[in-house]
């Protein structure tokens, strides 16, 4: 039997990962949309701006996502968590005061995250952008704070529900919007502003409505009167935000040993070589754009097949989703390498050339971590999310003390090798874990 035979086996007899693939599907069409824009955008974005104004776009948009980040709980996966089990026990109640917990906390959060950024956004301006005149550019992207002020939780309650459709439709809508704005751009010949607009416009549509739809399927499940299910009828309130804080917390390590590099490789250089990492991880996009959509209808099905304490389906689900990833990665990432050299110079511009070496070294940690995507949504659904949190921190603070010692003098092909390493090192020892921790748990099921 060959190997195409025998996976076309495996997914005809495997009903969840055959559910996977389906969920995955309806995400990787919008997914597909977004990326093919995201692409033009990024090449019509380098044409017009060149690499140090691309650079200062790109340095300006993470500044105001890691604000997000740092006040972040992560709501998703708690709501995807608590009302994925809800559902599996019948506990209808319990799930919804969950939706509504998660709902309130992270309004407040986002509320926080803008006033702390409008606080920051004088000292970045002048750190990471070094120009005090870039202060208004930050502030209007950090409308999106206000316009995403339940996107979280609105993103698990759909993807618990198994709305994929939905996300997908939002995420299409969207895209096209901000791709528009920045066509608009490219042909007036104008500049930042309304490039940040356009990504502005384009991310408060997402959020807004992610929020409406989420809120229109509890109706329907649940009732007109789901919101005024009362915050006592949750069960286990402590151990909530205890998963809550944890998820947070390993969202700020996240935050600093990985979202943030790119800032400070803009302290320590400057914005073009921002640009170079821009460009590449655009072209890595490319191998991201079928392999995102698994991880949320992943994470629902983990969920659920620990919930069910089935032991050897959940094993099975990790095998066959790293396989299949593993094939994606391969051939993606394969022509990435044989074409990158020319494709950069030719489609984006010439003086960007310098980011086929960043590309080549970032596939490495990328794909790695694309095969092994489970790894920290397992201990989620274990209720385990101390581990990752952990060794993400430990190899962290390596990498943190490697890129202020290394960067400075090597540049920022340094940073991208530090970065990869961080990606093979931590995920490898978090997935080992993981899978041991399941054999461990299927044993005592075994003995019982």
């Amino acid at each position: 039997m060959t190997f195409i035979s025998r996976l076309t086996s495996t997914l005809g007899s495997d009903p969840t990962l055959r559910r996977i693939i389906q969920n995955s599907g309806r995400l990787l069409t919008g997914n597909a949309v977004s990326a093919g824009l995201g692409f033009l955008q990024t090449i019509l974005m380098a044409r017009l701006l060149g690499k140090v104004d691309l650079g200062l776009t790109t340095t300006i948009m993470l500044f105001v996502t890691d604000v997000n980040r740092l006040l972040s709980f992560r709501m998703n996966e708690v709501v995807v968590q608590r009302l994925g089990a809800s559902l599996v026990s019948g506990q209808k109640t319990e799930g919804v005061a969950a939706v509504k917990t998660a709902m309130l906390t992270e309004a407040a959060t986002s509320i926080l995250a803008f006033f702390a950024l409008v606080a920051l956004t004088p000292w970045a301006a002048v750190t990471f952008a070094k120009n005090p005149q870039t202060t208004p550019f930050f502030l209007l992207y950090g409308l999106i704070l206000l316009g995403n002020i339940t996107t979280e939780s609105s993103t698990g309650t759909l993807q618990a529900l198994r709305r994929f459709d939905i996300i997908t439709r939002i995420n299409i809508v969207q895209s096209l919007f901000t791709a528009g704005i920045v066509l608009y751009a490219f042909l007036a010949q104008r500049g930042v502003f309304e490039i940040i607009l356009a990504f502005t416009v384009g991310k408060t549509i997402n959020g807004l409505s992610l929020t409406f739809f989420s809120m229109h399927q509890m109706r329907q499940h649940y009732g007109p009167d789901w919101w005024k299910t009362p915050l006592r009828s949750l069960p286990d309130p402590r151990g909530m935000f205890s998963f809550m804080f944890n998820t947070n917390l390993n969202g700020t390590v996240y935050l600093f040993t990985r979202d943030i590099i790119l800032l400070i490789l803009a302290a320590l250089l400057s914005t073009a070589e921002v640009s170079y990492f821009k460009v590449a991880l655009t072209l890595i996009n490319l191998i991201m754009l079928p392999l995102d959509p698994l991880i949320g209808p992943t994470y629902t099905e983990i969920s659920r097949t620990i919930a069910e304490k089935d032991w050897k389906a959940t094993r099975r689900l990790l095998r066959r989703v790293s396989l299949l990833t593993a094939i994606l990665v391969f051939v993606i990432g394969g022509g990435l390498a044989l074409t990158g050299w020319f494709l950069i110079p030719l489609v984006f511009k010439p003086e960007l050339a310098p980011a086929y070496p960043v590309t080549l070294i970032l596939l490495v940690g990328y794909g790695f971590a694309s095969i092994f995507q489970w790894n920290r949504p397992l201990f989620l659904a274990l209720g385990k999310p101390g581990y990752p949190m952990l060794i993400a921190l430990l190899v962290g603070v390596i990498q943190l003390v490697l890129i202020f010692m290394l960067v400075p003098h090597f540049g920022y092909l340094a940073l991208a090798a530090i970065l990869s390493a961080n990606f093979v090192v931590s995920i490898g020892i978090i997935g080992l874990r993981g899978l041991r921790e399941i054999r461990q748990q299927e044993d005592q099921k075994t003995n019982l």
